[in-house]
C-alpha cells in the first residue's frame, strides 16, 4: 500500500507547474533522542538514538529545509513512569542537549523546550529555556505524557501560570491536547473548550500549535473530532481566542485507519483554514515515519493542488 501511495504522490509532484506541489518549506513537528531518553522507553518499543546530523539525512531526503526541533524533556517528568532519581536535573539536562544539536545547525533547525507543566519546578526551567538562544523560540507540553487533566482545577491553574510565563517571553506553545490513553483521562469536546475558554486567554500574545489535529496520533480515536469541533466552531465564529492558533497534522495521514477518515479529515482542514494548518511528521523512530514518507500520505489526502500548494508552504511565526 505505502508503495502505490508514494507513487501516486510521485505523480502529483511531477505534474504541471500549475498544479505541482512543492515540498514543505518546514517540518513543524520533529523530535531528537538522545541515549539517556532511550533509557526511558519500553524494551518493547523500537526505538534508536537520533541526533541533528541524523535528522538533516531524513530532511534533505524528504526535499525539506527547516524543522522545529520539539524537546522531549518532559519524559523524564513522566507522573505513570518509575520514578527518576535527580529528574529536575534530567530534565535540563535533555533541553540543554537538544539545545546543543540545535545549534550545530542554527539556519535548518529551531529548538523548542520540553517540560512537563504541572512540576514545581516548570516556570523555572522555562526561564531558563527563554535565555538560551537554541530554546527560546518555544515550549513543548505533552498533557499525555504529563497527565495533565483538563477536569481538574488545579491544573488549569498551574496551566494558565505556565501560558503566561511564555506569553511574557515571547514563547510559542506546541501542545500534545491529548490526555493520558494509560490514565484513561476524559478528553472531548468538555475539555477542548476548557482549554479555549480558561488557559489560551493566558497565551494570548504568541502562537499556539495544536498536535496531531487535537489528537494523540492517528485519527481513529472518537474524542479527536469532538475536540477537534470546538475549534472549528470557534473559527466559524471569528473567535478572536483562535486568531494566532494553528494546528500540525503530523501523526494524522499514514497512521492507524486514516484512509477511514480521509474525507473526515480534509473536511477538518478546511473548516479550521488552510493557512492555518502546518505540515509536521513527528518522530521518524520508533515505528514513526520518515518525513519524505509521512508528506507523501499527506499528499494522498482529498485536497485540492491549490490547498496542499498552501500547507505546504505555511510557516509559523515562530519558524521565521
Amino acid at each position: 500500500m505505502r508503495t502505490v501511495l508514494c507513487a501516486v504522490a510521485l505523480i502529483l509532484s511531477a505534474q504541471q507547474p500549475s498544479t505541482r506541489v512543492p515540498t514543505p518549506a518546514v517540518d513543524h513537528h520533529q523530535h531528537l533522542y538522545s541515549a539517556e531518553t532511550i533509557r526511558l522507553v519500553p524494551r518493547s518499543v523500537d526505538y534508536a538514538t537520533l541526533d541533528a546530523a541524523e535528522l538533516l539525512k531524513y530532511l534533505d531526503a524528504a526535499g525539506i529545509r527547516r524543522a522545529a526541533v520539539l524537546s522531549t524533556a518532559y519524559q523524564f517528568g513522566n507522573p505513570n513512569r518509575p520514578p527518576v532519581e535527580d529528574e529536575y536535573m534530567k530534565v535540563r539536562a535533555e533541553n540543554d542537549w537538544t539545545s546543543r544539536q540545535v545549534a550545530r545547525y542554527p539556519d535548518r533547525l529551531r529548538g523548542l523546550c520540553g517540560v512537563n507543566p504541572l512540576k514545581d519546578y516548570a516556570l523555572d526551567e522555562i526561564e531558563r529555556c527563554a535565555q538560551d538562544p537554541s530554546l527560546r523560540s518555544g515550549l513543548k507540553l505533552h498533557f499525555g505524557n504529563s497527565d495533565v487533566d483538563l477536569d481538574n482545577p488545579a491544573h488549569v491553574q498551574q496551566l494558565q501560570r505556565v501560558f503566561r510565563a511564555a506569553n511574557d517571553r515571547r514563547m510559542a506553545i506546541v501542545i500534545h491536547m491529548r490526555s493520558s490513553f494509560t490514565m484513561r483521562r476524559a478528553y472531548g469536546a468538555k475539555e477542548a473548550r476548557v482549554f479555549l475558554n480558561e488557559v489560551l486567554p493566558a497565551a494570548r500574545d504568541i502562537p499556539v500549535q495544536i498536535a496531531h489535529l487535537t489528537g494523540g496520533g492517528t485519527y481513529d480515536d472518537p474524542p479527536t473530532d469532538e475536540a477537534l469541533s470546538v475549534f472549528v466552531d470557534a473559527i466559524a465564529r471569528k473567535d478572536p481566542r483562535m486568531e494566532r492558533v494553528y494546528f500540525d497534522i503530523s501523526g494524522i495521514a499514514g497512521y492507524g485507519k486514516w484512509l477511514d477518515h480521509a474525507e473526515q479529515i480534509a473536511t477538518r482542514i478546511r473548516q479550521l483554514g488552510i493557512q492555518r494548518t502546518l505540515y509536521g511528521s513527528d518522530g521518524a523512530r520508533g515505528g514513526g515515519l520518515a518525513p519524505r514518507d509521512a508528506w507523501a500520505d499527506v499528499l494522498t489526502l482529498p485536497l485540492s493542488p491549490d490547498e496542499l500548494r498552501t500547507i505546504a508552504g505555511n510557516i509559523a511565526p515562530y519558524m521565521r
